[in-house]
């Protein structure tokens, strides 16, 4: 037995979760202080200096709260659902690269030859935890959230799925670290202005899929209280925020490591593989630089549109998002023929 790798991969695993709980209960911080200033608010300001230690406050609230599990519901479930929805998240960044290397170590803990599918794969298990919460709750409102939950992942999972689908067929590679050495060289070789509408597709599927508004149909206060999570409260309750916030950071990974280079910078030498401990901790730096701009991107989304009607939605993955792709595989696999045929 290889004691010395599975103490590195333990080491990895242990540093990922140290950095990704802490990102979740700021990311949480941000968005309220965002949202206040969209508002022309103050946001969280009384806990420590500028609320910097309203998460803890958060956190210590949640735990000691009574835990209540209603007489209605099945109770095995309702104990799972949040379990389920949470693990995803964390399952899925294990195989993201987020730098080059420390010394002969690549900072990813799982470098999988088909990375991409077990990303997809793990993320879209998610949405049990969300139905089985709808189910579990044995109430109506609950039940409507998780059914809508369903049937917006089936949607925009297919369109998500397909719109990749042009990079690989450029990149020849279904491993992560191989689509980010593919970017290197420039920034125009970054696969964003390469494949512009695989990007936009990705972008506006990753807001459905995470469940975020315009998308929050699962949810959804002005219709269904608090959709699938309307019976629960104290931890079990924690769980399914954190949940949200930890798909956040996964589907923000991944999309900068497809489309935005991952740990590279298209100038003074940061397109390559580290060589010192210094350029390996600059290159993840970077990473987070561009993964903290992705979660920007998703808490101003929610605070400046309105949700969409479910019809909408609807319309928006099978008659636009869907043959957008499709049409987007064909036309590159034409370019590639004409380019590839050409002497």
């Amino acid at each position: 037995m290889d004691w010395q790798f599975i103490g590195i991969s333990a080491a990895k695993i242990v540093a990922v979760i140290a950095v990704m709980l802490p990102s979740i209960a700021y990311s949480v911080l941000a968005e309220r202080r965002v949202c206040a200033f969209i508002q022309d608010r103050v946001g969280p300001n009384r806990v420590g200096p500028f609320g910097i230690w309203q998460p803890i406050a958060d956190g210590v609230k949640f735990l000691l709260k009574e835990d209540f599990t209603p007489a209605h519901v099945r109770k095995m479930y309702f104990w799972l659902a949040p379990a389920i929805t949470m693990i995803p998240a964390f399952l899925a960044v294990a195989v993201i690269p987020f730098g080059s290397r420390l010394g002969d170590e690549k900072m990813v803990i799982a470098d999988l030859n088909v990375g991409v599918l077990y990303t997809f794969g793990i993320v879209s298990l998610g949405v049990y935890g969300i139905v089985l919460a709808g189910y579990a709750s044995n109430s109506k409102y609950p039940f409507l959230g998780g059914i809508r939950s369903s049937a917006q992942m089936i949607s925009y999972e297919l369109a998500m799925g397909l719109s990749v689908v042009p990079l690989f067929m450029l990149v020849g590679d279904l491993n992560l670290s191989r689509i980010i050495e593919y970017q290197s060289g420039g920034l125009f070789h970054w696969l964003v202005f390469k494949q512009p509408l695989a990007f936009a597709i990705f972008l506006v599927a990753a807001f459905a899929e995470t469940n975020r508004l315009p998308f929050d149909l699962p949810e959804s206060e002005t219709e269904l209280v608090s959709g699938y999570h309307t019976e629960y409260s104290s931890m079990k309750f924690a769980l399914f925020f954190l949940g949200e916030y930890a798909a956040m950071i996964a589907i923000s990974a991944l999309m900068v490591t497809l489309f935005f280079g991952g740990w590279m910078l298209p100038f003074a030498g940061l397109d390559q593989p580290a060589t010192t401990l210094a350029g390996g901790l600059l290159h993840i730096a970077i990473f987070f630089g561009k993964l903290l701009a992705f979660m920007l991107l998703f808490i101003w989304v929610r605070w400046m549109l309105p949700r969409f009607r479910y019809d909408q939605l609807m319309h928006l993955g099978w008659r636009r998002f869907l043959p957008l792709a499709l049409a987007n595989i064909v036309a590159t696999a034409v370019w590639l023929w004409i380019s590839q045929s050409t002497p």
